[in-house]
């Protein structure tokens, strides 16, 4: 995971089509925070094709600085290329992941996931142990559907990228949709935009941490 830290990321971009937009993002988490009591390992989870490079890379870099592991899962190890570009090799395949191995879950967006990871029954599967299991999960962009498919949004709060589309998977999941760019609701993070990438990942290592002090 180290070879992530080299890629550059882009700095502009034009607006593609996906997980982008605009929106002021104050983070609530000091970003000289760290994990206490030990390496967290965080299982990073991307579609094959077409996932957004921002909501996979920004995260990894925040989380590794703040001392977590992260591994990363798609539908196959083959080397999976990003919206903008940019090429990643997954760690190991969705079926071959163990829940017990990491302490949060993290579904990156863009339209790949739409395509490759809304309807995946062993990402599904993957979530729910997760979710039993009181692991921390969390999904950016388009990818907060996974958690609805999966039957973990039902009467909580959570956010996804504004296409209608999206938004009604959610309500259809009983999930109580929020116009915001990050929404917490107990150890579910979702976030709005690729914009939110920052904030997105400050939180979840937020509550890392205060799962570690429990």
């Amino acid at each position: 995971m180290a070879a992530l830290m080299a890629i550059v990321l882009i700095a502009s971009v034009t607006i593609l089509a996906g997980c982008v937009g605009k929106e002021e993002v104050t983070p609530s988490t000091p970003k000289s925070s760290v994990i206490e009591g030990g390496e967290k390992n965080i299982l990073m989870v991307i579609a094959p094709e077409d996932f957004r490079d921002e909501e996979l890379f920004v995260p990894t870099r925040i989380f590794e600085e703040k001392g977590a592991k992260v591994t990363i899962a798609s539908t196959s190890t083959a080397v999976a290329k990003g919206m903008l570009g940019e090429t990643v090799k997954p760690d190991l395949t969705i079926s071959d992941v163990k829940v017990e191995d990491y302490d949060a879950f993290v579904i990156v967006g863009g339209t790949g996931s739409k395509k490759y990871l809304w309807a995946d029954e062993e990402l599904r599967a993957v979530v729910k142990k997760a979710y039993n299991g009181d692991k921390i999960l969390a999904a950016i962009c388009f990818a907060p559907v996974v958690l609805a498919n999966a039957g973990i949004l039902d009467g909580k709060e959570a956010t996804v990228f504004p296409d209608r589309g999206a938004i009604d998977e959610l309500k259809k999941a009983g999930a109580i949709y929020v116009d915001k760019s990050v929404v917490v609701s107990d150890r579910i993070i979702t976030a709005k935009f690729t914009d939110s990438a920052e904030e997105f990942a400050l939180r979840i290592m937020t509550i890392l941490g205060a799962n570690n002090k429990s």
